[in-house]
């Protein structure tokens, strides 16, 4: 994307609508399309309030900031690139908003295999072919990630065809905008042993 010191992330909706945060220079880095948070934080409107939620592969941190600014009540942002890690926690500075967010600097995969508790909305938008939604879906169903009825967001390669969901997690929806998929599932314990929802 050239010189990402010139770019910068829009907060798109919420308590700090349209405000600008620089974005550092850091290969590979992807936010969510305005487009596509847009829409995501339609279908989320009547959960977002007070949510508890978790960013893995936070990257520039769109969603985790977005999701604060419209009133969640806390986000983990886990994201293993300690530059980025540094720029999320002076993001969090700037907005005032230490006391709702916290950024762990680690990878996505063992952050999961520590001590787990439950959120209401976790957003997993990790790299494009990387293969990491399919590993990941499932310690988050099986170790206690997800609270009953939790959404899972899910952004991929718009030709990418999800995998099966762990059992529990249905895939309620799903769009394309441009080279971006993006899916929300909900989390239901009561049908974890129903084939159907597999």
């Amino acid at each position: 994307m050239g010189n990402q010191q010139t770019h910068r992330l829009r907060i798109i909706g919420g308590q700090w609508r349209s405000r600008l945060l620089l974005l550092p220079d850091i290969a590979g880095l992807r936010p969510t399309p305005n487009r596509v948070r847009e829409t995501l934080f339609n279908w989320l409107q009547g959960v977002i309030t007070g949510a508890r939620c978790l960013d893995l592969f936070a990257g520039s941190g769109a969603l985790g900031l977005e999701a604060l600014s419209r009133g969640a009540a806390e986000v983990v942002f886990v994201e293993h690139n300690p530059a980025m890690a540094t720029a999320l926690r002076g993001y969090l500075t700037q907005l005032d908003a230490k006391q709702r967010g916290s950024v762990i600097q680690t990878d996505a995969a063992g952050y999961l295999q520590g001590p787990s508790r439950p959120f209401d909305l976790v957003f997993l938008d990790p790299p494009f072919s990387s293969g990491w939604i399919p590993r990941l879906c499932f310690p988050l169903q099986e170790r206690g990630w997800l609270a009953p009825h939790a959404r899972v967001y899910l952004e991929t390669e718009a030709e990418c065809t999800l995998q099966p969901l762990p059992p529990g997690l249905e895939l309620v929806r799903a769009r394309h905008a441009g080279k971006v998929g993006y899916h929300l599932a909900q989390y239901s314990p009561r049908h974890e042993r129903n084939p159907e929802f597999s």
